[in-house]
């Protein structure tokens, strides 16, 4: 009980943890294919603990598709097998310019309640010697939204993950999502959006980076 009164006193806040997403040590021990067999088997008790009956041709096979969903689409990006291989390239022809990449469409889930957060990010870089391929892009804000996430944290993933590839501090991220846990329950507030920002190097800079707000 003093677990539940924990939880509801807490409500909606997000608590910041970690930039790390929170995994037990024992996460990949098990194979897709058992993990999807077990989720499975719990998520029929969930829907028997609705009420539904589940001997109907419509929901017989719900189990199973929410469970292979979870493992190989929607938290793919917790599974570190899946992480894309990040390939970046001498920058030969010396464009010194920044690079942007916008309107990248995501789909990600919070993680306080299991909802879909949809969103766009936009990306810009100045290179230090080296570019990277603008499909690794979308893949690595891909990578970090198929998981359940925070949109702070996200925001900080992909922003570390582009400074390590690229191998400097000129990258700028900016994340836009609706959170259905915001328009669909709670206050159901259909029209607000969440934005976030992370930036370093010469985007610390006021110029560049309203620079980059007016390209995007």
């Amino acid at each position: 009980m003093k677990n539940q009164e924990k939880i509801e006193a807490l409500g909606d806040n997000h608590i910041g943890t970690s930039i790390e997403t929170p995994l037990r040590s024992d996460a990949f021990t098990k194979t897709d294919d058992e993990k999807i067999k077990a989720i499975s088997f719990h998520y029929q008790k969930i829907m028997e603990e609705l009420g539904l009956n589940l001997t109907d041709d419509s929901l017989s096979g719900t189990p199973y598709r929410v469970a292979k969903m979870y493992v190989k689409e929607l938290f793919s990006g917790l599974d570190p097998k899946n992480k894309p291989k990040i390939s970046v390239f001498d920058n030969k022809y010396e464009y010194n310019k920044m690079l942007i990449e916008s309107d990248i469409t995501f789909n990600s889930s919070c993680e306080h309640h299991f909802l879909p957060i949809v969103g766009k990010a936009h990306i810009g870089y100045i290179s230090s010697g080296k570019v990277i391929g603008l499909s690794k892009m979308n893949r690595i804000v891909d990578y970090y939204g198929r998981r359940p996430q925070v949109q702070e944290r996200m925001t900080l993933q992909i922003f570390n993950e582009l400074k390590t590839a690229l191998q400097t501090d000129d990258v700028i991220v900016v994340v836009e999502a609706e959170h259905l846990c915001v328009s669909t329950r709670g206050v159901n507030d259909k029209s607000s959006t969440t934005t976030t920002l992370e930036y370093g190097g010469q985007f610390c800079d006021t110029q560049t980076r309203n620079d980059f707000f007016k390209m995007i």
